[in-house]
């Protein structure tokens, strides 16, 4: 752990990116050629006092979340992530957990999808990054590790999860959750151990989900029309759309109008009240 290397790094990320580069507004008095700490601490959910005690190497050690969220926030490249996990004393993630690396450009077009919800997942269905309008329409990502964080695991443990969605439409997603992680563990090869270890645990944990695996239906969820319960809104028909990173262990979802449905107005209202009393509980 080098904290003092650590702040300098961190300083030279900073000064390198133009807020524009992060969807931020320039204007035209700025007295740094890079972002401010401010706007850095704004981007990694940090209060500006701790990302100052950072930069100056005098602060605590950040956590893993912290530093896979500064990662995010400065556009750092694998190599320049890893090498910031060094820094801070802290293990490098494995590729399909929650602190995962982002590719830039999948983070610089979610930067731009600011009027839709819009989230980017893991292969697995873990949540690493979620824009403002989606964590108002499925709820904040859980507070978890491994493949306990994914969706497709608290769907068949977790009897809250499934109110995402109406009770009429949940075989349908249980069938396609399977059909997708079915491929998705296919591509990771037999070695990768929180794949294996997440269909083990559900195989034991859940009936449904052994049941539905046995079956060995393969279908990678590409786009969907679904039907998704809030709380405030109450139901909203919208088009899911997915974009693929080239490994096929990342995509980035983003969610649309159902032409013809109640939706379009739900949708912007959604964006009007922004997030504050609507997020329906932990996506």
């Amino acid at each position: 752990m080098n904290l003092a290397e650590l702040g300098a790094f961190l300083k030279s990320r900073r000064d390198r990116i133009r807020p524009a580069d992060v969807g931020l507004p320039g204007g035209p008095r700025r007295r740094v050629p890079g972002l401010r700490r401010d706007e850095v601490a704004q981007l990694a959910g940090a209060s500006v006092d701790y990302y100052i005690e950072l930069e100056r190497g005098s602060g605590a050690q950040p956590s893993e979340q912290m530093v896979a969220a500064l990662a995010r926030a400065l556009r750092l490249t694998r190599d320049e992530r890893d090498h910031l996990y060094h820094l801070a004393g802290r293990p490098v993630p494995p590729a399909g957990s929650a602190a995962a690396h982002v590719h830039p450009g999948m983070l610089d077009l979610l930067d731009r999808l600011t009027t839709t919800p819009a989230q980017v997942i893991t292969d697995l269905h873990v949540t690493l990054v979620q824009n403002r309008l989606a964590v108002a329409l499925l709820g904040p990502a859980p507070v978890a590790s491994g493949f306990r964080a994914s969706f497709v695991y608290r769907w068949f443990t977790d009897p809250a999860a499934r109110g995402l969605y109406p009770e009429a439409d949940h075989s349908y997603h249980s069938r396609s959750f399977v059909a997708d992680l079915t491929a998705a563990v296919a591509r990771r090869g037999g070695a990768d151990g929180e794949a294996e270890g997440m269909v083990a645990e559900l195989r034991s944990r859940s009936g449904e989900f052994a049941e539905l695996w046995e079956r060995r239906e393969v279908a990678v969820r590409r786009n969907d029309r679904k039907r998704i319960v809030h709380p405030v809104l109450g139901v909203l028909e919208v088009n899911c759309l997915n974009l693929f990173s080239e490994d096929g262990r990342q995509r980035l979802l983003w969610f649309t109008q159902a032409v013809g449905t109640d939706s379009v107005e739900q949708l912007e209202l959604l964006g009007v009240l922004g997030t504050q009393d609507l997020a329906p509980g932990s996506r």
